[in-house]
């Protein structure tokens, strides 16, 4: 199972951080891509990035603004999004896949999903 925490409102320019705290697989051992990716209001899927074995994997759109780290002791792992703006409000999910784009089809696990606004 999958669990996204983190701030529902973030302002201006500032940094977005997100959690995903992971039960029943351990991150350490794991060979599955864990990703994060999300959805603003009517728009498509986008893929964010993913970290796994071999470290993480940024969408070019995003590269310089996003990173995400993993924490093998708290199993958990980590988006940050620096200098956001109001097009990046959207509801963020972690997810896990062999696989990573723009469809859920990708993904074999998910959790429920954040809402983060971006307050302009």
């Amino acid at each position: 199972q999958l669990q996204e925490s983190g701030p529902g409102l973030v302002n201006y320019s500032q940094t977005l951080t997100l959690t995903c705290t992971v039960t029943g697989e351990s991150l350490a051992t794991s060979y599955y891509l864990w990703n994060w990716v999300r959805q603003p209001p009517g728009k498509d899927l986008e893929w964010i990035g993913y970290i796994t074995h071999g470290g993480p994997m940024i969408s070019p759109s995003l590269r310089g603004r996003a990173s995400i780290s993993k924490d093998t002791a708290k199993n958990q792992f980590t988006l940050q999004m620096t200098t956001v703006t109001p097009e990046d409000t959207a509801v963020y999910y972690c997810a896990r896949g062999r696989k990573y784009g723009n469809d859920w089809s990708r993904y074999d696990d998910r959790g429920q999903g954040i809402q983060v606004t971006v307050s302009s």
